[in-house]
């Protein structure tokens, strides 16, 4: 079997890891396998957040809808229920 030289593929992995993070500090900007670490946890952090910002928006929605409803004389649950 044929020896695989990966210099090409390896070098230009590596650098877009590291140009992903350019505004993190220290070794998470400059050191591969930190920076790998930090953008796997940002990575999963932002699809968290994702959906939590729907249930932040569901719940000020439901108390923007509650409190019109009030105004007019009944509650939230009366009005969808």
């Amino acid at each position: 079997m044929t020896r695989v030289k990966r210099g090409n593929v390896a070098s230009k992995r590596r650098k877009k890891i590291l140009k992903h993070n350019s505004g993190y500090r220290a070794a998470h900007s400059r050191l591969f396998r930190t920076a790998n670490q930090q953008i796997m946890k940002a990575l999963k952090y932002a699809y968290t957040d994702r959906i939590l910002r729907k249930r932040n928006w569901r719940a000020l929605w439901i108390v923007r809808i509650n409190a019109a409803a009030r105004f007019y004389g009944f509650c939230y649950s009366k009005l969808i229920g």
